[in-house]
């Protein structure tokens, strides 16, 4: 395990076109990452409450230029513009080698791009632990920027997600990036008769 984590430095919420998202940070970099919920306050409750183990003093900060810039990427995404967010920092102290070779490995799937649990694991160096990568993208503390909606179960299957609004916020992310989920069509449907 890595040192304890750092203080945050601040929170920010904001709105976007997929709801009320927030983002947490630290001098390394986004420390939290809250997808969409209903409203702000909902929003806010998720944020805070897992900040709330003695990093978070303060209320919702100042926002950097380089959060004000992730912000505004994050706004465009929302609204189905093909963003990547792998140049973003993330302050990941405190996460296990197993997670954050598996985080890594994540972070270099692209816009519209899938894997299943299992090929993530074996890229990550831990092939045949298909269940503990799961177990690692539902403990995911920076969702879209570490894209754990593009780690998929075997067959092209959503799998599970443990953002507010589960397996429907996954598979409306992967909508916005052109993923189809599931079997494949018959042939005969591409034809339309």
């Amino acid at each position: 395990m890595n040192a304890s984590p750092k203080p945050i430095r601040g929170y920010q919420l904001f709105e976007t076109a997929l709801g009320w998202m927030g983002v947490a940070w630290s001098e390394k970099g986004v420390s939290r990452f809250q997808l969409p919920d209903r409203d702000k306050a909902r929003t806010a409750g998720q944020l805070t409450s897992r900040l709330s183990n003695g990093q978070l003093s303060i209320a919702e900060a100042d926002v950097p230029d380089w959060i004000d810039r992730l912000i505004q990427r994050v706004k465009l995404y929302a609204q189905g513009d093909p963003v990547e967010f792998a140049s973003i920092p993330v302050d990941l102290d405190g996460v296990d080698a197993f997670r954050l070779a598996v985080y890594a490995q994540t972070r270099e799937l692209s816009y519209g791009q899938t894997l299943s649990y299992g090929e993530l694991a074996a890229r990550a160096g831990h092939k045949g632990l298909a269940r503990e990568v799961g177990q690692a993208m539902g403990s995911n503390p920076v969702p879209l920027i570490i894209p754990c909606h593009r780690v998929l179960a075997t067959g092209n299957r959503i799998g599970g997600f443990s953002a507010p609004g589960g397996s429907a916020s996954k598979q409306r992310m992967l909508s916005l990036e052109g993923v189809r989920t599931g079997p494949p069509p018959p042939a005969q449907a591409s034809f339309g008769f």
